[in-house]
């Protein structure tokens, strides 16, 4: 490992986002905010042009609040692109596409392909085993888990997710890297649906099969949790912000590794199979098209 990535609050001088959507845009502009080169590497022409905007936004509305910073100068240093042999100087890569295991062994494959040997490649998947995405690598040990929470510019944690072949000093410099960020790192054991994703879908689906059958709305069930338990947002409101299809996603990929506790109620399958999709649709649990 390069002294560049064992310093430990530092973040890699150049890096790498495969996919600008909500997650991978959110991806980019936390790492350009910490001081480094980001390129974005995106499907198609239009992914890529909604990408820079995206990003862009967001850099200014940082700007915006107080961050010390240029927003022009942070433009200049991101890169947004359809080559995925842009990536050859990234120093880490992080995989954010959506979370279906064949397209993100393809897009792993894909990425070690372009990048030296010792360079690191990381997935922000909330769900898929780490160890899966690590059979498409021949270099399974510079492979980790950096699980980011939607928003992420707002989100103050981000899971580390550590395998049986991953290096440990990959291992503590992305604890560096993530304090870097502004963030707080958490480390787990690679398993289905680490940490996080796994008690979160446990709750959410729970919530969801009470509004199945009729035991409170929507609204009273998030306010149990928020004014009860101290939640700042309910399970019901958060999964309309995370997306329900997001949420069948991973429910559906937890029920596979860990058995029918992670079975998705009905309601959320037929809400998804409406275009009920929560804040990027405008309904979901709540209508979102007034606020």
């Amino acid at each position: 490992m390069t002294s560049e990535n064992t310093n430990p609050d530092t973040v890699p001088s150049r890096v790498g986002v495969l996919g600008g959507g909500r997650m991978g845009g959110g991806i980019a502009h936390a790492f350009l905010l910490a001081g480094a080169y980001v390129t974005v590497v995106e499907r198609d022409v239009e992914s890529a042009d909604a990408a820079r905007e995206r990003i862009e936004a967001s850099i200014d509305a940082s700007v915006a609040r107080g961050f010390d910073g240029s927003a022009a100068q942070l433009k200049q240093a991101l890169t947004v692109t359809t080559n995925f042999d842009a990536f050859g100087a990234s120093r880490l890569v992080i995989e954010a596409v959506p979370e279906i295991l064949d397209l993100k062994l393809e897009a792993l494959t894909e990425i070690e392909r372009q990048l030296p040997e010792d360079a690191f490649i990381a997935s922000n998947t909330s769900s898929i085993p780490l160890e899966q995405l690590a059979a498409a690598l021949t270099r399974p040990g510079q492979f980790i888990g950096l699980h980011f929470f939607n928003p992420v510019p707002a989100s103050t944690l981000i899971e580390i997710v550590v395998h049986e072949q991953t290096d440990p000093a990959l291992a503590e410099a992305a604890r560096g890297w993530v304090r870097a960020l502004g963030k707080t790192p958490i480390t787990v054991k690679d398993s289905p649906g680490f940490a996080s994703s796994r008690l979160g879908v446990a709750i959410a689906l729970e919530a969801i099969r009470m509004v199945e059958e009729g035991v409170a709305s929507a609204a009273d069930i998030d306010l149990a949790m928020e004014l009860g338990y101290r939640h700042p947002t309910g399970p019901l409101k958060t999964t309309d912000i995370v997306g329900l299809d997001v949420r069948l996603g991973i429910a559906e990929q937890l029920e596979r590794d860990l058995g029918p506790r992670f079975a998705p109620p009905q309601l959320l399958r037929d809400m998804v199979a409406e275009g009920r999709l929560g804040r990027k649709s405008g309904r979901g649990f709540y209508d979102w098209t007034q606020k």
